[in-house]
């Protein structure tokens, strides 16, 4: 049998457990098991939150806050991926964790879960391009062109980066997986590039200080913090992993476009992370130990990244890890759209969004959700440019929503985990996939997931972004209101029981309008 051959079999019995959950196989099924890996682990992108984000930690709790800080807060972001892991390889389908809050929970819980998570995918791509912007800035845009940072910058900038990440995407997911694959080995090598520099650059190695507990909060930390406890201000540092180790969800929302998905996405998901957590490990250690004092480095806010790499690292070998740190966070920002255009197709597949059949149609020429992926794209600029108008006291909005979406994003991966939790050797879930835990090891990481997100959540809303607080309740009281006065009467949810058997004519229909009979 010829490897063309196996992948035809995979490809046929990825479509039958399509067929099986109401769905025809409109999106093309390439993508390998490592491309599914890629696409999450591009995501996660240690050189984009991990660098951008930094001062996190490095202002906060000082160097044990990577040394300690950074290995628990990756533990935090596991035990979601484990839990989902066990979900994805049951249910395989593109916007993965809407089926899931569905199929475990009802119509109700399904339909948060798709808001939730589309409102954390839409405004995060906005968050990861705006640190590529402002890592851009601080490495070649003032440097070299002499540009300053202003509204008009930053919006042409995020619109023409943006714009090309939607068009590589609108283009098909061959290109797009190429391109995704190539992210994950160079983050690789250029994690693994600058721990090397790093540590050739150190004045000395002070192992002591990756465990040493400090408390920089306040003046002395440039105000990342407002002045807290010293035990306090450890565990606000732990959103730097964890805020960094995310995005693991983007092998499940492909798993229409991934062969033996079943098999694949699972080990995407918990892999990505644990790889992520490690070679960020490896790169944060050496930087710290690169600083030439953590009272100065602490000193220096969120500049200090580029406060170390100017006093200790060589121009032209600063330069050339620079433009492919940019590399890297530019396929980070493809990879998001990729992960938000297939959750805005699945959820309007289901009827769940307005101008739903526009945003389900798929390209029969590039076999993509062409209006799912420019409108997730453009949705990100304009809440950029709109949030980025307004203050509240000191704080940009835009700051803040970001806190509230990251928040959005945990509360979608906890939905499901926990219906699951109550849902398993049910009539809901009766079947697991190939990837099993087992009982016992699924529910003890669905418990340990729903105490992360209540420490996320607190730590989420904590000043200087309080406001985040009121802005995830009057969410919810809107999403409650959406619900029940328009929703709750309209939205069926996904196709489930004799649902599933009346749509295989529209099954039928929907493969040869894209050129794809589904055997």
């Amino acid at each position: 049998m010829t490897a063309r051959d196996h992948s035809d079999i995979e490809r046929s019995e990825d479509v039958q457990i399509l067929h099986s959950m109401g769905y025809a196989q409109e999106l093309e099924r390439r993508m390998s098991q490592f491309s599914n890996f890629a696409v999450s682990f591009s995501i996660i992108c240690i050189l984009s939150g991990g660098i951008n984000s930094l001062a996190q930690a490095t202002s906060g709790a000082g160097g044990a806050a990577i040394g300690i800080g950074w290995p628990v807060g990756c533990f935090v972001s596991l035990v979601f991926a484990v839990a989902m892991a066990q979900i994805s390889s049951a249910y395989p389908t593109a916007g993965g964790l809407y089926h899931w809050g569905s199929i475990l929970g009802n119509r109700f819980t399904g339909w948060l879960t798709a808001w939730f998570n589309l409102l954390g995918l839409v405004t995060v791509l906005g968050a990861i391009n705006v640190g590529t912007y402002y890592f851009f800035m601080g490495s070649f845009g003032t440097p070299y062109f002499g540009l300053t940072d202003t509204t008009v910058t930053r919006i042409l900038f995020l619109a023409v980066i943006t714009g090309a990440q939607a068009l590589v995407n609108h283009m098909g997911i061959g290109l797009t997986a190429k391109l995704t694959d190539f992210s994950g080995y160079l983050i690789f090598v250029s994690a693994i590039a600058l721990a090397l520099v790093c540590l050739g650059a150190a004045d000395s190695y002070e192992f002591g200080r990756l465990f040493t507990f400090a408390n920089y909060s306040g003046e002395a930390g440039g105000n990342v913090w407002p002045q807290n406890s010293g035990a306090w201000v450890f565990l606000l540092g732990l959103l730097l992993p964890i805020y960094t180790i995310t995005g693991y969800d983007a092998s499940a929302h492909t798993s229409e476009e991934t062969l033996k998905a079943a098999h694949s996405v699972p080990r995407a998901m918990v892999w990505s992370v644990i790889w992520s957590a490690v070679f960020g490990y490896i790169m944060l250690c050496a930087f710290v130990l690169m600083l030439p004092s953590m009272d100065e480095a602490a000193a220096q806010g969120w500049n200090v990244f580029f406060w170390a790499m100017d006093t200790q690292v060589h121009p032209v070998v600063k330069d050339i890890l620079y433009l492919a740190i940019l590399v890297c966070q530019w396929l980070c920002g493809l990879a998001t759209v990729t992960s938000v255009s297939r959750m805005i197709f699945a959820f309007a597949r289901d009827r769940g969004l307005p101008a739903s059949r526009a945003l389900s149609k798929v390209s029969p020429v590039h076999r993509t959700p062409v209006a799912a992926i420019w409108t997730g794209s453009i949705l990100s600029v304009l809440f950029v440019w709109g949030s980025s108008l307004v203050t509240i006291g000191d704080t940009p909005v835009y700051t803040i929503v970001v806190s509230c979406t990251v928040i959005f994003l945990f509360f979608s991966f906890a939905i499901p985990i926990t219906l699951g939790l109550f849902a398993w050797g049910t009539s809901k879930w009766q079947k697991q996939g190939p990837w099993n835990l087992g009982e016992g090891v699924f529910k003890l990481f669905a418990v340990l997931s729903i105490l992360a997100m209540i420490l996320i959540f607190v730590l989420g809303i904590q000043p200087p972004n309080e406001w985040a607080l009121y802005i995830t309740v009057g969410f919810l009281v809107l999403t409650g209101i959406i619900w029940f006065v328009f929703e709750n009467r309209r939205f069926r949810g996904p196709p489930i029981g004799d649902e599933v058997a009346r749509r295989q004519a529209e099954i039928a229909a929907a493969e040869r309008a894209v050129g794809e009979s589904g055997r």
